[in-house]
């Protein structure tokens, strides 16, 4: 039984560690019409995380101080820690029972891989 919860325990690291690769392996899609700030991350950022990564938030809910998403510059400066918990299949973020739907975080995956422009 000890082997079997041991091999268990191994599928299920191994499958969490699939969905969760890195920015840096993430290629950005070529598309006719890339996403940009303005058409996608603005937008993105003001409805899903400045409730609690604002410099304005009167309640941050734990988010640290210095973790803000006001500006592109500021996104930009934590792209990889977005993508980690954000994008894609990784959907540690933002808290609570709902969030953004699986196209809008791959949306967030492939803008975040193209540098996020």
């Amino acid at each position: 039984m000890r082997a079997f919860c041991a091999v268990l325990a191994l599928l299920a690291f191994v499958a969490c560690g699939a969905a969760n690769e890195s920015l840096d392996q993430r290629a950005c899609p070529s598309e006719s019409t890339p996403l940009t700030y303005e058409t996608f991350g603005a937008g993105f950022f003001a409805q899903w995380c400045e409730s609690c990564h604002s410099g304005s938030s009167t309640n941050r809910n734990g988010a640290p101080p210095n973790v803000t998403f006001d500006t592109q510059p500021q996104v930009i400066q934590w792209k990889d820690r977005i993508y980690a918990r954000a994008a894609d299949d990784n959907t540690s973020m933002p808290l609570g029972p709902s969030g953004p739907d699986d196209t809008t975080r791959h949306q967030l995956g492939d803008w975040l891989a193209c540098g996020a422009p």
